[in-house]
């Protein structure tokens, strides 16, 4: 039973007063709010959520370098095996909810009291099996989302949690006070199919039914407090921009074919989101509107302190949009520029820790995240 409707509305109209203050005001208010709600965070993804799981020699194709500078210099002044310049939106939900950030699985040892980060930049949400099959050899990354799954029961399993239904005391011990968050995940999959015989449909049947699958076996495990993230407008990254015909465009200015197949994918997912909701009525699934929440911030960048909306921060070949395949950030060839704060994109692809700090905002202020994101929060404390 979640908390009454009053409780909601009060907390949803203090969270809109603190983002409409000072961003380091409403960042710290924020975190008072929302802090000893959760005791731990477990995130899964792909590169968006990806907090070191990945190093330059396992990098998806074309993006071999994040273990080098000027990756993570923003904040962490070093690189440290994100595909940013700095945090990402995981990063932010930990500073907001007063926990550290979240180690990676690869490489951690013993417990992990605060969660732990399953990511894996490239990552698919199908199972890597199929692109084999296929002869799609963009795909390079051997980890899909079931990947992620398999090491997150090995990691239960280190705990003492054993089974598909966690009711153990070892469980509880792990899952309860947990925040489940499944950062966006199927972009690579379209990716790795472009050129081919592979249709869009297939892709996004595919996926949906995998990540669902995912969600579903979470659920089983009694998790009641999840947050699934939906695609952005994949076509207002540079990538897409550079390769896509000058014609195929929206009234964004990004590659329509790409946003509208990410559009469509995004309003599938919702559809089976719902229906989860449905299936387990005792969890909270809280789903994040990447695409409108990105698009908003393409209607009006100057509104949000963006400057180049279009351009890569680092990269190399100038405008329009600073990309080269060939030659990515953290490349010999690629440099940075001076204010990446004033960005959009980071390195084609990936974004910049302003844009991941935006989004966050607009994600935990509850606009573009149904239900608000402060229902999990609720529900949290009335439990």
């Amino acid at each position: 039973m979640v908390s009454p409707s009053t409780y909601f509305s009060s907390q949803i109209t203090l969270i809109a007063i603190f983002f409409f203050c000072s961003e380091k005001f409403a960042f710290t208010t924020t975190a008072h709010s929302f802090g000893g709600s959760f005791r731990k965070i477990y995130a899964f993804g792909d590169s968006f959520t990806d907090t070191g799981n990945t190093r330059s020699a396992s990098g998806p194709n074309g993006f071999r370098h994040v273990s080098n500078p000027p990756y993570g210099s923003t904040f962490f002044h070093h690189p440290t095996n994100r595909y940013s310049d700095g945090r990402l939106v995981i990063d932010f939900v930990a500073e907001t909810l007063s926990l550290p950030y979240l180690p990676p699985y690869l490489g951690h040892r013993g417990k992990a009291p605060h969660g732990i980060n399953f990511a894996v930049a490239g990552s698919t949400a199908i199972n890597h099996a199929f692109f084999v099959r296929n002869n799609l050899l963009f795909d390079m990354t051997p980890q899909s989302i079931q990947t992620q799954m398999i090491w997150f029961n090995k990691y239960l399993e280190s705990q003492g949690c054993r089974g598909a239904v966690s009711s153990s005391p070892e469980c509880k011990a792990v899952l309860d006070g947990a925040l489940i968050w499944v950062g966006e995940i199927g972009v690579n999959d379209y990716a790795y199919t472009v050129g081919s015989f592979v249709s869009s449909d297939i892709v996004r049947k595919l996926a949906i039914a995998s990540v669902t699958g995912f969600l579903q076996t979470l659920l089983k495990k009694g998790v009641k407090n999840i947050v699934v993230q939906g695609l952005p407008p994949t076509g207002c990254l540079p990538l897409a921009l550079a390769l896509a015909a000058v014609d195929d465009r929206d009234d964004l200015g990004c590659v329509k074919s790409a946003n509208n197949q990410s559009y469509t994918h995004t309003a599938v997912y919702q559809k089976t989101v719902e229906d989860l909701r449905k299936q387990f009525p005792d969890a909270v699934i809280s789903y994040l509107d990447y695409w409108n929440a990105y698009a908003m911030v393409m209607k009006n960048p100057e509104k949000y302190g963006f400057k180049e909306p279009f351009m890569t921060c680092c990269g190399s070949g100038g405008p329009p949009y600073n990309f080269d395949v060939f030659s990515t950030c953290g490349s010999a060839e690629a440099n940075a520029c001076p204010n990446p704060s004033q960005y959009i994109n980071w390195d084609g692809v990936h974004l910049t820790e302003a844009m991941y700090k935006v989004l966050s905002r607009m994600f935990l202020s509850g606009k573009f995240s149904h239900p608000p994101f402060v229902s999990l929060m609720g529900r949290k404390q009335h439990d």
